[in-house]
């Protein structure tokens, strides 16, 4: 007999999540990169030349881009954030799936990217941004400098972000055509570390790794923190620098009628009588 496939890691603790969540929202939640996410999700869609009739927000925190499109497209369904990674959404019965700041947290990607794709009726298009890249690479190095002299090692702080390289390969995977994937870098400033800290609080984006450190962090290490990452990414007026990667990805269910790349080998012309011809 086969072996089953491997199931996904689970990276993160999806039930603490949810509670970090629900308190940003009680808080007050911190909403400017979700704002700028929705923006560009209403600008992109207005590029592509189609209209879409039955859409799917997954996961995304909030009711903003559920609001925004339903200025726009007949039928909306907000899939609300779950502790399980099944969508539960029909196959080929949508035609739009979007999702803004979510996919970040999710333990299997590819998964959850395979179940959009089956949702979605041929030709029909998925729009996600995620965070990715370099994103609060500033804070990670400083906690990890910290720990390293005030502790000895450094624990697992801030979660790992996958790349557009990454993406791009996930998407193909999953069973979309035309992949696409960009990234739009925002560089914020604050006071200090913990302004910084106190604003991924309010997004309900703090640690939650499954294998995070479960003990309070010593006073002596946070003030060292603060005190690297002052050292290392201020600028002149004494603010600090926040890095946040929005990773763009989009794909679209296969059809007939989508361009398709040639066949190694069918080509008509051959490239180097092309280069002959050039430098004639």
């Amino acid at each position: 007999m086969a072996a089953p496939p491997p199931s996904a890691p689970i990276l993160f603790d999806r039930a603490v999540l949810g509670a970090r969540l629900a308190r940003a929202r009680r808080e007050g939640a911190a909403t400017f990169l979700l704002d700028r996410a929705t923006e560009d999700m209403m600008d992109r869609l207005l590029a592509v030349s189609r209209s879409f009739s039955a859409a799917a927000d997954v996961w995304t925190p909030g009711s903003g881009l559920a609001d925004a499109l339903h200025g726009r497209i007949a039928a909306v369904d907000a899939i609300g954030f779950s502790e399980v990674e099944s969508l539960g959404l029909a196959p080929e019965s949508r035609d739009l799936v979007v999702s803004a700041l979510a996919f970040q947290f999710v333990n299997d990607l590819p998964g959850v990217l395979a179940q959009i794709c089956r949702a979605l009726k041929p030709d029909g298009l998925l729009l996600a941004a995620m965070l990715g890249g370099d994103t609060l690479t500033e804070l990670r190095q400083s906690f990890a400098a910290a720990e390293a002299e005030c502790e000895g090692g450094a624990s697992p702080r801030v979660a790992p972000f996958a790349d557009l390289r990454d993406i791009g390969a996930l998407l193909q995977r999953a069973g979309f055509a035309l992949p696409v994937t960009d990234v739009d870098r925002v560089v914020v400033r604050y006071a200090s570390a913990f302004a910084l800290m106190a604003d991924l609080r309010r997004m309900g984006a703090t640690n939650v790794l499954r294998e995070r450190r479960h003990t309070l962090t010593r006073r002596a290490t946070m003030l060292r923190m603060a005190q690297i990452y002052g050292e290392r990414f201020a600028d002149s007026d004494g603010r600090i620098r926040a890095t946040f990667d929005i990773v763009w990805l989009s794909g679209w269910a296969p059809h007939e009628s989508q361009p398709k790349p040639l066949k190694p080998g069918s080509a008509k012309a051959s490239l180097e009588a092309a280069v002959k011809q050039v430098k004639r």
